[in-house]
Formats: structure tokens, sequence, C-alpha cells
């Protein structure tokens, strides 16, 4: 993990700002301490496969093509074979791998759908956007939390599991 946050620093700030979101989140939705110790890893450790991705590529300010588009979309599976690999984080390792699906089935790596998305990636990819649509990127200013909360709601029902953004909605607005 040291290395990833030595090499992008705007991920790393980006796991610590999820990883606390994260919490917040599940301690709302009255989760049992293991289940936050989970969240909160994977908060920690869903994007390591990003250890295998250029600086160029990740701190890019203009639009990627489609090969940089590509190896991005990598990460899941790279993040998922380093996980698995560690004893103590093999608890996650499929958590890590499915954290981009869509509630649509429009996500990556396996095009997963509606329940058949572990619940722990529901919500993490639901804090996970709302994080980064507020932050400021090397190719985008932050949205506000208000176009951040529109964009949940946009997007609900398709990338995200509208109930669980509903939820989120009602701690954070």
């Amino acid at each position: 993990m040291n290395y990833l946050k030595a090499k992008d620093p705007v991920t790393a700030q980006h796991i610590l700002r999820t990883k606390e979101l994260v919490t917040r989140f599940s301690m709302y939705l009255n989760f049992s301490p293991t289940s936050i110790f989970l969240l909160r890893l994977l908060a920690e450790y869903h994007d390591i496969g990003k250890v295998s991705i250029p600086v160029s590529i990740l701190s890019k300010p203009g639009p990627l093509n489609s090969d940089e588009i590509s190896l991005i979309r990598q990460h899941s599976e790279t993040g998922h074979r380093i996980v698995k690999s560690c004893s103590d984080l093999a608890p996650i390792a499929d958590l890590v791998l499915k954290h981009h699906e869509h509630w649509d089935g429009n996500g990556y790596p396996l095009g997963l759908k509606g329940e058949s998305i572990p619940i722990e990636c529901r919500i993490l990819g639901i804090v996970d956007a709302y994080e980064a649509m507020t932050s400021n990127r090397p190719y985008r200013k932050a949205k506000t939390h208000e176009q951040a909360k529109q964009e949940l709601i946009n997007y609900s029902g398709t990338q995200f599991d509208s109930a669980i953004v509903n939820q989120f909605l009602e701690m954070f607005f």
C-alpha cells in the first residue's frame, strides 16, 4: 500500500477519504463491527491494482484513450490477484474484484447485476463515486455536494442500487 501512496498521492488521499466515509455510512446502517471492519479494509485496498498502471495514465489531465481505459479497467483483476495472495486480505479478494460492478449489469469485470453484486461492493461503489466526484482530480475540478447528490440520483437504479443511494442521501443530506 505504501508503494501506491508514493506512486499516486491523489489515489492515496481518495482511499483515506473513502475509508472515512464508508465507516460513517456503515455505522449509520447499524452494521456489525465485523462488517464495518470488512468494509474499511475493502475501502483501503479496493484500488491496490492501480500499482500496475503508469503514473502518466493515473495523473493524465485529459481524457483517456481506449487503450488507457482498458488498462484502468484491469485494476480490479490485478487488485484481486494481489489481495488474494495475502492471507490477511484474502477475505476481501472477491470484493476487490467486484467493486466496479453496476446495478444494471454494465460494470466490470464480470458484468454482475443487481443483488448478485455483494452488498459491500454496492455500498463502496456509491461512497467511492461520491468521494471521487467531490474531490479535485488532475482532469477536473470537484463537484459541489449538491451536484454529486444529483449524480447519485441520476445513476440510481442503473450504476447504483437505488435503495442504498436513498440511505446514503438520508445520512448525508
